[in-house]
């Protein structure tokens, strides 16, 4: 009698370890899946620095450039004191047409940057079709990935999911796409923020 109270204790006592060890391993699931989603956040706010640090350093460019035209043109007109010299520029300068410069988007949907840099979020993206409005994330971003026939970032495949009608909720939808592709075995992360498909891998390296 006494051996089988003994069982019946370590039993109870083996059930009530392994239900704390069970919990403890969720907690650490929970714990690297937060951790992971505070890298991706990591990553989209050096993305935002790196593109406003771009942006700060294009106007100063530009503000130096504008500054050296107004500075030379300045010389240029005390140098020319002579009236024939002078109709001349004036001639000249009148049948020169100054070449508009366009700032308007591209409305056609680019899969590939072109080595610009990290691609930016399009502020203005509107949907032109309807074709991933039913499906999730992984889905869609499958159909992306096979058809660019390369990996893409995060910013990009967000824009075309936007144009093919997909809606997303929360402040940060980039950090959605990134967590869903990185949670997923049929992705890979190639680069920061970007991401490919594992299938095309295996296929490039059987037929390489």
């Amino acid at each position: 009698m006494l051996d089988e109270n003994l069982i019946a204790t370590l039993e109870q006592s083996l059930l009530q370890t392994r239900n704390a060890q069970n919990r403890l391993i969720a907690r650490l699931r929970e714990t690297e899946a937060e951790v992971e989603h505070l890298r991706l956040e990591i990553g989209a706010l050096e993305n935002s620095a790196a593109q406003t640090e771009k942006a700060i350093d294009s106007l100063l460019v530009t503000m130096r450039s504008g500054r050296r035209s107004m500075s030379i043109g300045k010389s240029m007109k005390i140098e020319d004191d002579n009236d024939t010299a002078s109709r001349h520029a004036n001639r000249t300068a009148g049948r020169i047409e100054p070449q508009p410069r366009s700032y308007g988007r591209d409305n056609s949907i680019a899969y590939i940057n072109q080595n610009r840099g990290i691609p930016s979020i399009s502020s203005n993206s509107v949907a032109v079709s309807n074709r991933f409005s039913d499906r999730t994330i992984t889905q869609a971003c499958t159909l992306l990935l096979r058809e660019a026939g390369g990996p893409l970032h995060v910013n990009e495949l967000y824009n075309l999911l936007v144009a093919g009608g997909m809606r997303f909720k929360g402040n940060n939808p980039t950090i959605s796409v990134a967590v869903s592709l990185s949670r997923n075995s049929r992705f890979r992360k190639v680069d920061p923020g970007t991401f490919d498909l594992v299938i095309r891998e295996a296929r490039d390296q059987r037929f390489g």
